[in-house]
């Protein structure tokens, strides 16, 4: 019999992983996760702009997984502009690295909504036990969501970084105008998917308080605490 204790702390880690089922689908339809100014080094050049006047030169540039927008500004006011990554940018940006990021932020969806249900499931019924022992939820969650969130994190990190992500967005189509990087900062979005991974990790240190033991605990240890197997997925 689940005490009162095990099932408040299963349903506050099915309510958490729910959370984060809503939290990276919020972000990838967001376009926060990056802001960037690029400098309009060709127009600034042209009339030797210096100090104050390098802001007339200054656009601004924000975007997420599928679509941004731009300010576009080269000494004649802004241009807001709108883009789409498909099909407009497939040919400047790394296409297969950020699908991959596309694609992994919905496998952390699914797994984390995996987690809420194997949660729920051990909080009000019976687990089935297709797994023996404590490993099946520690694997769904540190294994497999948890590390789901930090490959997106790497990834995307690195498709920003080392491929001059923003720099190519706001040259993209521009034959007589030169842009190049002036600030560029990670936005929330991409801070939620961390904030995911810290989630995760909270879920761990309640599977623990309920009394699942480690799955690399000694193999004694595990068969002293009967009970927390048969509530084990």
């Amino acid at each position: 019999m689940v005490s009162m204790q095990k099932k408040v702390l299963f349903s506050l880690a099915a309510l958490l992983s729910f959370s984060c089922v809503l939290i990276v689908a919020a972000a990838m339809g967001s376009t926060n996760w990056v802001k960037a100014t690029v400098l309009c080094k060709t127009g600034a050049q042209l009339v030797n702009a210096t100090g104050s006047e390098l802001e007339k030169f200054i656009s601004s540039v924000s975007y997420g997984l599928f679509h941004g927008q731009r300010l576009k500004q080269c000494g004649l006011g802004g241009r807001p502009l709108s883009f789409s990554f498909f099909p407009d940018l497939v040919d400047v940006i790394p296409a297969s690295l950020h699908v991959s990021v596309i694609f992994f932020c919905a496998v952390l969806i699914v797994l984390s909504s995996v987690c809420s249900a194997f949660f729920t499931y051990n909080a009000f019924g019976n687990p089935y036990q297709t797994l023996h022992g404590p490993l099946g939820l520690y694997l769904f969650i540190f294994l497999f969501s948890g590390l789901c969130g930090c490959i997106i994190l790497i990834l995307f990190a690195s498709e920003v970084k080392l491929h001059h992500l923003s720099e190519s967005i706001a040259n993209y189509k521009e034959g007589s105008f030169v842009y190049k990087m002036h600030t560029e900062v990670f936005d929330r979005s991409f801070w939620l998917i961390f904030l995911v991974f810290l989630v995760h990790g909270l879920n761990i240190l309640l599977i623990r308080l309920a009394g699942i033991q480690f799955p690399f605990q000694q193999a004694k240890e595990l068969e002293v605490n009967t009970s927390a197997a048969d509530l084990m997925y």
